[in-house]
């Protein structure tokens, strides 16, 4: 790491963060896919974190294309349509490593479930070792096992990488009381605990995530992808979002 970046590190709370990212975000202003001018603004917006130093890695969902959920609500086996989801994650990243591909950044991706043609196999190791050359991380596929969530998959690298918070972006601003977009009385948290994030089922992640996150104190940040410049705020430890910290 150059001298330049140790200097910028030291103007933000975290050294290294695992940022989570809904696949819907994806989807911009369309109903299906990818858009491309909002995979090439959080391209630049990921680059611009980069810059200051800090070590990012990310993990993508897949409901833009594909959600395991949704699939076993049709009646399809809960197993496979798991799977089916986890290669969704795998085309976002592949996506998504274009898109800062092209704008000037390096970029690894790596995967759970075995691609080597297109994705490194997880190894926890090499994955810190990119991180520490400097190298934007995208961990596809998930945990690589079925019944787990793209959260959890972003909560447990996190704990492997020793990540410092998990930074998720979604399509709203923070963590509410009831859903905004129904509930026009719905007031945001500024700070939450994972006591009370889990006690009264506010949906930041899913349970399993949650626990992981309280029980190895590791901080989530809920902020508003959508919004330019709001990932690099988030990254500089400004008050944007909510904050889910235990105590």
């Amino acid at each position: 790491m150059s001298d330049t970046s140790r200097e910028s590190i030291k103007h933000h709370p975290y050294k290294r963060v695992m940022l989570k990212l809904s696949g819907e975000v994806l989807m911009g202003s369309t109903a299906f896919g990818v858009d491309p001018d909002t995979i090439n603004r959080l391209a630049r917006e990921i680059i611009d974190v980069q810059k200051t130093g800090v070590e990012l890695a990310i993990v993508i969902g897949g409901g833009n294309i594909f959600r395991g959920m949704s699939g076993t609500a049709s009646g399809m086996d809960r197993a496979s349509a798991d799977y089916m989801g986890m290669l969704a994650t795998v085309m976002n990243s592949i996506a998504l490593q274009d898109a800062i591909e092209r704008n000037g950044a390096t970029v690894r991706v790596i995967s759970a479930l075995h691609i080597r043609e297109i994705a490194e196999p997880y190894i926890r190791r090499r994955a810190v070792r990119h991180l520490e050359k400097g190298r934007v991380l995208i961990f596809a596929a998930g945990t690589g096992n079925p019944y787990f969530t793209t959260d959890t998959a972003a909560s447990l690298r996190a704990m492997e990488i020793q990540a410092d918070a998990v930074l998720k972006g979604t399509k709203v601003d923070g963590v509410y009381t009831s859903d905004p977009a129904k509930d026009p009385d719905a007031k945001r948290y500024d700070t939450l605990t994972f006591t009370e994030a889990l006690n009264k089922r506010l949906g930041v992640m899913d349970a399993t995530a949650m626990s992981l996150c309280r029980d190895n104190q590791m901080p989530i940040v809920v902020f508003d992808v959508t919004k330019s410049g709001q990932m690099l705020k988030a990254v500089s430890g400004e008050p944007v979002g909510t904050l889910v910290q235990e105590g």
